[in-house]
């Protein structure tokens, strides 16, 4: 599984969190996606979303339709994003 982490501040989560849905990584191929916020910061948003390759994660972060949706979203400057090869899960 490779996981691709998406850290980014928004304007409102409430407003952003509406775009998200429209275009959510699931639409572009993700097997999941969690949506996460920093308990400090409710507009600090963190998605992570697991993809059955490099390719379809790097397809996904590059695609012009998901720029274009962060900009409508109220994204903050550029989200930084990092992609990850799990080696292990482990759920209680």
């Amino acid at each position: 599984m490779i996981v691709m982490a998406m850290q980014h501040r928004v304007n409102d989560y409430e407003t952003w969190k509406k775009v998200f849905d429209q275009f959510p990584p699931t639409e572009g191929g993700a097997v999941f996606h969690r949506v996460n916020r920093r308990v400090d910061d409710p507009n600090n948003v963190t998605i992570v979303c697991g993809w059955k390759s490099v390719e379809a994660a790097k397809a996904f972060s590059g695609n012009p339709d998901l720029a274009t949706k962060m900009g409508e979203a109220g994204v903050i400057g550029a989200p930084r994003i990092e992609i990850y090869e799990e080696v292990e899960a482990v759920e209680a």
